[in-house]
């Protein structure tokens, strides 16, 4: 998502500071962003011929100190979460507006924990960040008028669609798709159907874009299974536990279009 994010950025024009603490994955960022804005420019989705932001990649938070707004895109876990935004708090100039990018984790439950909560708001970018126009803006139940002001013209910048939701576990579009998934897992897991056709129906008959299945390759099948684990901690839910064929698909390290193969499997991957 950090890539997405950044390509949709730069590919607007707004300069990023993309930092990463793994080298592995900085050594290849600049490169995926690049892919990413090809895309972008041949799906229309962003402007061939309009500006382009400086990007700069470092290993390092302190080198986003300057930034006028932080989007922390890292992995579905409120700890890391945490301590990774106060690290940013600590950096930035006080009433810098911080966002968490998350699809499951209530702002409250970060905000309560770390300092300046009344900066810290959530935007839940659907993927990937440059197709998708319209955006989850989460307000915690700390976020001030500055730091809702400040995430309002930031999308606006990004020609992004906001629609501002109450704060709680998943929200809105993760807790009502992301519990579709996992029933449309079962479904395959218990043998009634194959992915193909479970898509199938949702696309044919019910107008679902992608299917649910394709639409977990795309998340991310672990990415996935972290946000139903966060729906079923915080609610009680039962059928936000996720099911069996979705823990082994990730045992197995089959994460969707990112490792080449999911419920479906993609060349060059």
């Amino acid at each position: 998502m950090g890539v997405g994010i950044t390509a949709l950025a730069v590919g607007s024009g707004v300069p990023v500071v993309l930092v990463d603490v793994d080298p592995a994955k900085l050594a290849t960022a600049r490169e995926r962003v690049r892919t990413e804005l090809r895309l972008a420019h041949m799906m229309g989705a962003l402007p061939r011929n309009g500006p382009v932001g400086e990007l700069v990649t470092t290993g390092s938070v302190a080198d986003a100190a300057s930034a006028t707004a932080v989007i922390e895109a890292i992995t579905e876990s409120a700890e890391l979460k945490i301590k990774l935004q106060n690290e940013i708090a600590g950096i930035v100039a006080a009433g810098t507006v911080r966002i968490s990018n998350t699809s499951s984790i209530p702002i409250g439950e970060i905000a309560a924990q770390v300092t300046r909560p009344e900066h810290l708001a959530g935007i839940h970018f659907m993927n990937p960040p440059y197709l998708i126009k319209t955006v989850e803006v989460i307000r915690g139940p700390n976020t001030g008028e500055q730091a809702m002001a400040a995430v309002a013209e930031l999308l606006a910048g990004l020609n992004r669609r906001p629609i501002v939701v109450g704060d709680g576990p998943g929200f809105v579009t993760s807790r009502v798709l992301h519990r579709m998934i996992n029933e449309a897992a079962r479904v395959v897991e218990e043998g009634r159907a194959s992915a193909e056709d479970v898509d199938a129906l949702m696309e044919g008959c019910l107008g679902h874009p992608t299917g649910p299945l394709k639409t977990a390759d795309l998340i991310g099948i672990d990415n996935l299974v972290d946000s139903l684990r966060v729906l079923h901690e915080r609610t009680g839910d039962e059928a936000s536990r996720p099911c069996d064929l979705l823990l082994r698909l990730v045992d197995a390290g089959d994460l969707g279009r990112k490792s080449g193969r999911g419920f479906y499997e993609y060349a060059g991957a």
